[in-house]
């Protein structure tokens, strides 16, 4: 029964997905809760898997002239005003700093909740001729919003990101690197997460305080809700003339630069964890699992059997590689490798020794095979990118049954009640038609794909002359 109780002590995803997700994120040991209000405490393989991501994504950022700096945490309350959509935009979660030590602040600040005004303040000093741009710059950091409910991962007070801010000469540039970056977000997703994603614009309501225009990545929970996994914002040069960023080009005429935002943040590890987990835990990508093969002797007190695991270890460098030399029962291991997600298990016992084998266990689909030992850094090589592969395409497929269309009000309702994930369907591009569909069934458009078909001549909700096909659900 020992053994049992780990993987017990999960509720059935179906039973109840949210206390499914909060079971595994504790039992697996990713996050804790904090004394602290609304904010959490990484735990080390949380971090692990955010150090993995950052790894990877900054590489993929750096490949497109990415450069990375660093900005203050605080925002003088006179910077943060000058530019009024923003501000009104993030002013409900704002937080404010009153007091230096004992004494009151002549100003307040805020403490970032996003960067956009302290870059704007930068590149007015900083940017001065055409022979400047592009600015194109990332910075890793925290940021602290003022969230009412919070939920590990999805939904902290602070939580932590990377935001790009780029400067540029023209309206066309600043389009490319923005649509350039989505991009990235929907390749890094799909090549590093096994995670298949919708792409397309934000609708004006739901577009970034501040922002010409909002383009989006949109994952597919288990549970068929939504998940904004990343975004890419166009800023047109309005928070160029907010803050008086001019530069004198070519023509020896003063401009306005062109600028553009994109993050990505924690939340993309909520995605990881409710896109690819099971009821017996985690099911991490390879490519960002902090171990990707745990190795459990099997008799690890018999003679030479510790010695062959570690031996595996170290043949195996190429991996991340960990040895459970732990006392616990081999079932109680199995179980624990299981919950964490780690993507391989090798059995090594007296037996596979001594016929020159072992035992390989894949964590995605359980399957159990007999590998040779000379062949064993080829065979987890493979099977590490099948996984990989497979966890992707599992997921595509689910996203694609996922899918449905609505060219009715009727239709519209009906598949919301009785299903889940998203629903296509037409709209006039109203304001207030948005609303009211928001207001009556709990529902927001996700993005305005990309990728544009006619259901229908006429709005789902309002029957006015329809101007877009948009991707509906519920979301995070």
């Amino acid at each position: 029964m020992a053994d049992k109780k780990l993987v017990e002590a999960i509720t059935s995803m179906d039973e109840d997905f949210a206390q499914w997700y909060t079971d595994v994120v504790k039992k697996a040991e990713l996050i804790d809760y904090s004394n602290v209000k609304g904010c959490m405490v990484f735990k080390p393989a949380g971090y692990a898997i955010w150090e993995l991501i950052q790894r990877q994504l900054d590489d993929m950022f750096k490949a497109t002239g990415v450069e990375n700096v660093y900005m203050p945490m605080f925002i003088p309350e006179s910077l943060l005003e000058k530019e009024k959509d923003h501000v009104e935009g993030f002013a409900p979660e704002v937080a404010w700093v009153t007091h230096g030590g004992l004494n009151p602040l002549q100003e307040r600040m805020c403490v970032r909740p996003t960067s956009e005004t302290l870059f704007c303040d930068f590149y007015k000093g900083d940017i001065h001729s055409y022979r400047d741009l592009p600015r194109v710059y990332n910075q890793w950091c925290s940021v602290v919003r003022w969230e009412k409910e919070t939920r590990p991962f999805l939904r902290s007070r602070e939580f932590l990101w990377q935001e790009g801010h780029t400067a540029h000469s023209t309206a066309q540039e600043a389009q490319e690197r923005t649509e350039q970056m989505l991009n990235v977000y929907a390749q890094f997703c799909e090549e590093v997460l096994a995670i298949p994603v919708v792409k397309g614009r934000k609708t004006d309501k739901e577009k970034f305080a501040g922002a010409e225009a909002t383009y989006t990545i949109e994952a597919l929970m288990h549970d068929g809700k939504a998940l904004q996994s990343g975004t890419s914002h166009n800023f047109g040069d309005g928070f160029a003339k907010a803050f008086g960023i001019q530069f004198t080009d070519k023509d020896n005429t003063l401009k306005y630069v062109h600028q553009t935002s994109w993050g990505m943040s924690t939340r993309i590890i909520g995605a990881i964890i409710m896109v690819h987990g099971d009821n017996s835990g985690l099911v991490l990508p390879p490519r960002v699992a902090p171990t990707q093969v745990m190795i459990v002797p099997i008799q690890q007190k018999k003679e030479g059997v510790l010695d062959k695991a570690y031996e595996l270890k170290e043949k195996l460098g190429n991996f991340r590689v960990k040895v459970d030399d732990s006392d616990k029962s081999p079932g109680w291991k199995f179980s624990e490798q299981e919950m964490r997600g780690i993507p391989i298990r090798i059995e090594i016992g007296p037996k596979d020794i001594e016929a020159g084998k072992c035992v390989v266990c894949r964590r995605d689909n359980g399957e159990k095979t007999e590998v040779n030992l000379a062949d064993l850094e080829k065979e987890v090589a493979d099977i590490l990118q099948d996984i990989q592969e497979s966890m992707y395409n599992k997921a595509k497929a689910h996203l694609a049954s996922h899918i449905y269309e609505a060219r009715t009000k009727e239709e519209f309702v009906k598949t919301f009640a009785e299903k889940s994930g998203f629903v296509k369907a037409m709209w006039c591009g109203e304001r207030e038609c948005e609303e009211k569909i928001k207001e009556d069934m709990s529902v927001t458009s996700r993005c305005m794909p990309y990728e544009q078909e006619c259901l229908s001549d006429t709005c789902v909700y309002c029957g006015k002359p329809a101007k877009k096909m948009v991707y509906w659900g519920r979301a995070y």
